[in-house]
Order: structure tokens, then C-alpha cells, then sequence
């Protein structure tokens, strides 16, 4: 096993350096980078959208990136809204950005940054990267322990039940919830819930926005937790309804297969209790699947599920980080994100493997 672990982290290298240069590649090649950001800004054309349909008419909204007459910036730049900026002020605001080096030689330098964790700086706030992702590291931790909790707690139970009873009433029945979990995208329940509960349309019991209210240090201990709890509730409800059915399904079919083996056969004809028969044998196999995928379900509502959540309920976390940084062009904390948990993520796909091992010793990855 220790052979295998050791060849799993050195293919981390090659793995984590293939995906940071087909995002570098993608991202770079994507319009509206920063430098054509900040052009925009000082020829007052990056103003918002809504700004910018309320305006006079369509001739002067495609009048709006022209240059004067007599520009001094070649007609022949290679940035969008470059023209009529002096060609000086162009080579500022790439030294700025780090736009004046090749993109070979930035992606080289940016690794060997990553490498030591040196993130850099925001291009847009007064902060590190690391300093932004520890400040909205609560939001998304919040969300992804109480969501997985849930998620676990709730699938488990219900997936044995549903193999146990399997073709029956009840199983009918619950089916019909796992079938509406897997039909209802996250983020559609989550506007659901909005208009339900949170003063959309019918009942104003739960807050829209925040991770505690805003007298939350006036408050004592238990009014904390509560108001705590208070505000999780919606959103985390929201990213449950999505992952209980999933994992429902895969609990209830590992249940089946291990059920029909020859070794339960057995145990029953042996008059073992049906019981010891269930949660003494057929449990540790079953949940083999389940239990040791944990860490990578985990990363998985951790930090790529919670983005349209923190958005709709305006959490201010990783996700609506991350979608923020992409929006903005803002490469360092985009990069830096990116190459922290695609990191993660793989060491979490190897700690999963091992944790098939620890759970079933006659899983040998090594021999296989």
C-alpha cells in the first residue's frame, strides 16, 4: 500500500500542472482580461449593465467604445477599448498587471509562486488571496459540515430501510422524494424556499442574507447558536435536497447487492438474528462505497456546490468568491483558488483510497 500512495502523489504533480494550464490557457484566451478592464474604466465605459440600457438609444451605446479623432494609440493595439489611450499608459497598466512578460514566462513564474504557497495579491482589493480565502473560509465551512452532516444522516437510515422493504409501500413512497431531490436543481429549491419562507411571497420566518445578524456580538451564547442556526437553515436545506437522493440510491443498491450474496444466504440459514445478519455483515460491505467516498463528497459540497447558494443568499464565501474573481478578471485570487483545492481535491481522492483499505483490508490497490 505504501508503494501505491507513493505513485498517487507523484502523479498529483502531473495532474495538478495539466489542469492549471488548461484553465491558464482557457482564462487567457477569454476577453476582457484586467488590462482591458482597467481601459474600460478610464474611458468611462465600464459602467453597469443596467446603466447602460437605460440610455438614450442604441447609437449611443455603440458609439460608446469609439475613439476620439486624433487618437494617439495605434489603431492596431491588442487590447479592446485601447484606442485613444496613450500607448505609455497601456505599457503602465501591463507592468501593473504583470501583462508585460510573455504568457509562458507568467505561468511559469506563477507555479513557482504556487509551489512555495505565495498567492500574491487581489488585482482589486488591498489583500492577499490567503488573507480573502481564511476571511471567507467560515461561510463555506459552515455550509459544507451541516450539508454533508445531513446529507449522511439522513441518506443512510433512509437507503437501508428502502433495501430492507425493498417493493414496498414504503419504498414506493420514498422513491417519489429521491426522484423529486434528483429532479429539482439546488439552487431552484433554494429561490423555492426564498418565496416560501423567507418573506417571498407567503411567510417571512427565516432571514434572506448573512451568517448571523448584524447585532450577533450583542447577543448572548445561546442567542448565538440560534441566530446562527436561524440563518443556516434555508441554505443549507437548499444543498441537502440535492445530495440526500444521490447517496440514497447508491446506499439502498449496495444494501441489495451485498443482500442477495451467497455469505447472507448463509448467516440466515445458520439462524443468525436478522438484525446481527444486517448491521454485523451486510453493513461493512455495503458501506464500504459510501463511507470511504466521504472525503471527496465532502470537498465536493465543500467548495463547488455552495456557489449559487452563497449567491442566492448572499453568503459571502468561497463560491460567491470564486464566481467574483471570474467576473472581475481578477487572476491571482482565480489561480490561487483554483491550485489551492484542485490540490485538496486530490489528496482527498487518495485519502479516500486508503480509506477503502483501512475499512476493507482485502481491498489492495497495490495488487490490483
Amino acid at each position: 500500500m505504501l508503494a501505491y500512495i507513493i505513485r498517487r502523489l507523484l502523479l498529483i504533480v502531473p495532474t495538478l500542472l495539466g489542469i492549471m494550464v488548461l484553465n491558464f490557457v482557457i482564462i487567457q484566451a477569454a476577453p476582457g482580461g484586467p488590462v482591458e478592464q482597467m481601459l474600460a474604466k478610464i474611458q468611462g465605459e465600464a459602467v453597469d449593465a443596467t446603466a447602460r440600457v437605460s440610455g438614450t438609444g442604441s447609437s449611443e451605446i455603440q458609439g460608446s467604445g469609439t475613439a476620439p479623432q486624433g487618437a494617439s494609440a495605434s489603431q492596431n493595439s491588442k487590447y479592446r477599448g485601447a484606442q485613444g489611450v496613450p500607448p505609455e499608459l497601456i505599457e503602465e497598466i501591463e507592468q501593473q498587471f504583470g501583462f508585460d512578460k510573455p504568457a509562458h514566462e507568467r505561468f511559469f513564474q506563477m507555479m513557482g509562486n504556487y509551489i512555495r504557497f505565495d498567492f500574491g495579491n487581489s488585482f482589486y482589493r488591498d489583500e492577499s488571496v490567503v488573507d480573502l480565502v481564511l476571511e471567507k473560509m467560515p461561510v463555506s465551512i459552515s455550509l459544507g459540515i451541516w450539508t454533508t452532516l445531513l446529507v449522511y444522516l439522513i441518506s443512510i437510515p433512509l437507503g437501508i430501510k428502502k433495501a430492507i422493504r425493498d417493493g414496498s409501500r414504503f419504498d414506493i413512497w420514498s422513491s417519489g422524494a429521491v426522484i423529486l431531490g434528483n429532479a429539482i436543481p439546488s439552487f431552484l429549491f433554494a429561490i423555492l424556499l426564498i418565496v416560501v419562507f423567507a418573506g417571498g411571497r407567503y411567510f417571512d420566518l427565516f432571514p434572506l442574507r448573512g451568517l448571523v445578524s448584524d447585532n450577533w456580538s450583542e447577543l448572548s451564547t445561546f442567542e448565538q447558536i440560534t441566530d446562527y442556526f436561524w440563518h443556516m437553515a434555508l441554505p443549507v436545506l437548499s444543498m441537502v435536497i440535492g445530495g440526500f437522493a444521490s447517496l440514497t440510491m447508491l446506499t439502498k443498491n449496495s444494501f441489495l447487492e451485498e443482500i442477495n450474496k451467497q455469505y447472507v444466504i448463509t448467516a440466515r440459514a445458520k439462524g443468525l438474528h436478522e438484525n446481527r445478519v444486517l448491521y454485523g455483515h451486510v453493513f461493512r460491505n455495503a458501506m464500504l462505497i459510501v463511507i470511504a467516498g466521504f472525503p471527496a463528497t465532502f470537498i465536493g459540497v465543500f467548495f463547488t456546490g455552495s456557489m449559487l447558494t452563497e449567491i442566492i443568499f448572499s453568503l459571502d464565501g468561497l463560491g460567491l468568491l470564486g464566481f467574483e474573481a471570474a467576473i472581475n478578471r481578477d487572476y491571482p485570487v482565480l489561480f490561487g483558488t483554483l491550485y489551492f483545492f484542485t490540490l485538496l481535491g486530490l489528496v482527498m481522492n487518495l485519502i479516500g483510497d486508503v480509506m477503502y483499505h483501512i475499512i476493507d483490508p482485502r481491498v489492495d490497490f497495490e495488487a490490483r
